[in-house]
């Protein structure tokens, strides 16, 4: 059965590019524009790993982490940053929230799917 990624970017590009990678190697995608509708899609479907944006409205990626980890079905779910951001203050920010990993837009195809299948190997 393939695995399920929650995808949540305020960038229409950025989701379909994260979508449509994501889909040529077999993974279930959901997108959302922002952080609340991307909470909301993590209630409704037992995701396998989230990729959130740092920077949206209505809910930031370090709020929207810090949300899923009050969820039971999220305390140990892998959780990527996908972001512009590489301050290391944010980073800190997003690792005390929960977040399991930090990429850098714009990603390198290769090495964002490494990481992709090394999180979701484990799972």
């Amino acid at each position: 059965m393939a695995k399920t990624i929650i995808s949540i970017d305020d960038s229409l590009s950025v989701r379909e590019t994260v979508r449509m990678t994501l889909r040529s190697q077999g993974y279930d995608v959901v997108v959302a524009e922002d952080g609340i509708k991307g909470f909301e899609a993590c209630q409704q479907r037992k995701a396998d790993l989230v990729i959130t944006d740092l920077n949206m409205p209505n809910l930031d990626g370090i709020g929207l982490i810090a949300k899923l980890r009050q969820l039971p079905n999220y305390r140990f779910t892998p959780i990527l940053m996908l972001t512009t951001e590489s301050d290391e203050q944010k980073k800190l920010a997003g690792k005390r929230a929960g977040a399991t990993g930090w990429i850098v837009k714009p990603f390198k195809t290769e090495k964002f799917l490494a990481v992709v299948n090394k999180v979701c190997a484990s799972r």
